[in-house]
């Protein structure tokens, strides 16, 4: 029997050679049906789901071990480390392009978004090396409100066919996170 974290692993694998997830051909590259496919994954949505997960996390640890500063500076680091390497990915860039409803859908209205906010919630957290920056309290409103700035600007052509200047971007995130310390 398969398992999802094979089928997964395999999925981000095709998504990084195609830009996509293509039912049929993965079941046929992990040699299943794709009845058995879909009894693993439950749908394409949902592993589509998991895949950009897998592989924004992935970018996400690699900017935090990259990380030189502490504090809002280095919130700010990671997440321009992550977002330059996310808009140089060419296989996220042909996935935006192909499929600009389910980008929509599953990067800012489902489980990409709320595992973005959880990881941002961490490096919130991990900001103030051994003293907290912020009231634990109210962290998670701030990661949330963190990710939704950083979603405008990185999906800004999904989410209004308009390109958002990215330094203006970094500055309303840097006016959030000072603005609750």
């Amino acid at each position: 029997m398969v398992s999802r974290g094979h089928v997964v692993h395999s999925a981000c694998r095709y998504f990084l050679r195609h830009g996509t997830v293509d039912m049929e051909a993965l079941a046929r590259d992990l040699a299943i049906s794709r009845a058995t496919l879909y009894r693993v994954v439950g749908s394409r949505d949902g592993l589509l789901a998991d895949v950009l997960w897998q592989l924004a996390d992935h970018l996400l640890d690699r900017a935090r071990r990259r990380r030189t500063r502490g504090g809002v500076d280095g919130v700010l680091e990671i997440t321009r480390y992550f977002v330059t390497a996310l808009r140089g990915s060419a296989p996220f860039r042909a996935f935006l392009r192909a499929e600009p409803e389910t980008a929509r859908r599953l990067l800012t209205g489902g489980g990409v978004h709320r595992r973005a906010v959880l990881a941002q919630r961490a490096i919130l957290l991990e900001a103030g090396e051994g003293r907290p920056l912020w009231p634990e309290a109210g962290v998670d409103e701030l990661a949330y409100l963190y990710v939704r700035v950083v979603e405008s600007a990185l999906y800004a052509e999904l989410l209004s066919s308009r390109r958002l200047d990215p330094a203006l971007a970094e500055r309303a995130a840097r006016a959030v996170l000072r603005q609750t310390l």
